[in-house]
């Protein structure tokens, strides 16, 4: 039996007046996903737990059977692993984005959804100017995706910062990091220090004054937030029996993977963004199960499309993952399957951040001989009337049940 996890980042939404009070998936056109929760069985699961923030490195730890509240130790570290950093036991890892500041407020969170190419000039710049050895180091990731590192005893990961997406629009001086203990005040002055710092350095950097003049957003200042030490996670097989595989653009979920112990597989032409290679990732997923039994599949452009408060660019986000990535993978895989297809969370359009409603999956086998069954359409509506309603961290241990017997719940 072979198992595919798929993935759509921030997939899940709320109803929206102006489309008829449908949502994303409503509206969508998603044959594929409709036919897993017609033939199999739908439900929700939530997958944020209470008190914890609504973000991707929480979601998909849960999903994969892992209580964050005891494994996640900060995004940062777990990016900073996706990365390929080898960081020693006392170092701090930050995510750090290229961000957009106009006017004292955080105008956008991705700079213009800055391309890698020029990212990584701007991330160099800042190292040559701004890193210190054995002390600061920046590490470019994937878009305005990117790491810092601090080094030393004298640094403290308790601080607290805002996650710039959540942040659009909001004066700098309120957001700033802060001390969540004596021992880190130094830490959180030093941070923001570095911030502004790296405002005057980037600020009349030439791609960013090409940008200007293109009427592009900026990547005029960094922000920095989810910080966290090296994490500690028992490994999928240990936990689970199977041998897994991960193919995602986004270092936070290559880096849930390497955690794991999964093969972090490489797909040309994969962004994170609306003009990913989703026909390569079906292809490397079928590749894949040729020697690994488990492959998560994760697609971030449902997220994108939400952060933005696209409605019909998200609708088509979903139905590009549906018809080229989970269709393909279906049509083409002859050997008995599992696939499940859910939201990691909500990315609503209203809201344009993420949310901790529970949220949409489905789940079909092979296994499953159903010749005549009720058509559905995928949905959180849909979802709901199921009445099959999880904690996110049974759903991995039922998901592989199910591709053994067939059948949903306690065995």
């Amino acid at each position: 039996m072979k198992y595919i996890l798929v993935i759509g980042d921030g997939m899940a939404d709320y109803p929206v007046n102006m489309y008829g009070g449908k949502t994303p998936l409503e509206v969508a056109d998603h044959p594929w996903m409709d036919k897993i929760a017609s033939a199999g069985i739908c439900g929700t699961i939530q997958t944020i737990p209470k008190g914890m923030n609504a973000g991707s490195d929480v979601a998909i730890l849960s999903i994969l059977g892992y209580n964050p509240k005891k494994y996640h130790s900060g995004r940062g570290p777990l990016e900073a692993v996706g990365v390929g950093i080898k960081f020693k036991t006392n170092d701090i890892a930050f995510r750090c984005n290229l961000i957009t500041e106009e006017n004292g407020f955080l105008k956008d969170y991705s700079a213009g959804h800055i391309e890698t190419k020029e990212a990584e000039k701007l991330i160099n710049f800042l190292n040559k100017k701004l890193g210190k050895k054995d002390e600061i180091f920046f590490y470019k990731g994937v878009g305005y995706r990117h790491i810092l590192i601090l080094t030393g005893k004298k640094f403290s990961e308790k601080v607290v910062c805002t996650p710039p997406h959540d942040a659009v629009g909001k004066k700098i001086s309120e957001i700033l990091i802060k001390p969540a203990s004596k021992s880190a005040v130094k830490t959180a002055e030093f941070l923001n220090r570095l911030m502004f710092e790296s405002k005057n350095f980037l600020s009349n950097h030439p791609i960013n004054l090409r940008r200007i003049a293109e009427g592009k957003n900026p990547a005029n200042m960094v922000w920095f937030w989810s910080p966290g030490k090296k994490p500690r996670i028992p490994s999928f097989k240990s936990r689970f029996g199977v041998k897994g595989a991960v193919i995602s653009a986004v270092n936070i979920v290559k880096g849930i993977g390497a955690c794991l112990g999964f093969k972090i597989v490489k797909v040309p032409g994969i962004t994170g963004y609306f003009d990913t290679n989703y026909e390569g990732k079906a292809d490397y997923t079928l590749k894949t199960l040729k020697t690994h039994d488990f492959v998560l599949v994760h697609v971030e452009a449902p997220d994108e499309a939400g952060h933005l408060g696209d409605f019909k660019l998200k609708v088509k986000t979903i139905e590009d993952l549906d018809k080229r990535l989970v269709g393909r993978i279906m049509k083409n895989l002859k050997k008995d399957y599992t696939i499940a297809v859910l939201a990691d969370h909500a990315t609503p359009i209203q809201t344009k951040t993420h949310t901790r409603d529970p949220v949409p999956f489905a789940v079909y086998s092979t296994l499953i001989r159903k010749k005549d069954y009720l058509k559905k359409h995928f949905s959180e509506k849909e979802a709901k009337k199921s009445g099959i309603n999880l904690q996110g961290t049974r759903f991995m241990s039922m998901f592989l049940k199910f591709g053994k017997h067939g059948k949903w719940g306690r065995l």
